[in-house]
């Protein structure tokens, strides 16, 4: 019975500790900046959830594409239009990656550390490369993660106009992106 009770102990500790290395973000917020030569298009989202494994700096951020808000109702129909975000059919936007200096991060001691980032970006049910720079902040055993990067050529997912489109259309070819998560 004590070997019994040492065994159940050992994988309650294991257990214990592959969960202290993964950390979960809820209601993260995410901004989207274009300039065009009609107007400036911003939307924010505070839909964002994401994981982190500190063991491993495995990364996958997910945000809804109707939570994005526009502060004019018309640009927020057109954006889930099926010509732009298409978001009946494609309903999240998902970042999966890695931290590719986790060495430069010590998570159980309190600081502000710049990370680089490295995965795919998936919108509109494609998904292309994208690095990005970061800063984690580590106080008091919570992790905030900030990060501000451009998606380049936003046609490439077929957003706002065909690929082949020789004709500017009225959206930008670069998204500047921001990101704000506190994992607990």
């Amino acid at each position: 019975m004590k070997k019994f009770s040492l065994l159940i102990l050992a994988i309650l500790l294991a257990f214990s500790a592959v969960q202290a290395q993964k950390k979960k973000a809820k209601n993260g917020k995410s901004t989207l900046f274009s300039h065009t030569a009609a107007e400036d298009i911003k939307a924010e989202s505070n839909s964002v959830t994401s994981l982190l494994n500190t063991a491993t700096g495995d990364l996958i951020f997910v945000v809804p594409v109707q939570t994005y808000k526009f502060k004019k109702s018309l640009m927020q129909k057109h954006f889930n239009q099926s010509r732009f975000m298409d978001s009946k059919n494609h309903p999240k936007i998902k970042f999966k990656g890695k931290i590719t200096n986790l060495s430069a991060v010590n998570f159980s001691k309190d600081g502000k550390y710049n990370v680089n980032v490295s995965g795919n970006i998936t919108i509109r049910g494609t998904t292309k490369p994208q690095n990005a720079t970061a800063t984690l902040t580590v106080a008091g055993g919570t992790i905030k993660g900030y990060s501000a990067f451009s998606v380049k050529n936003i046609g490439q997912f077929g957003v706002g106009k065909p690929k082949n489109r020789k004709k500017k259309g009225n959206v930008a070819d670069n998204i500047d992106c921001k990101v704000w998560v506190t994992y607990k």
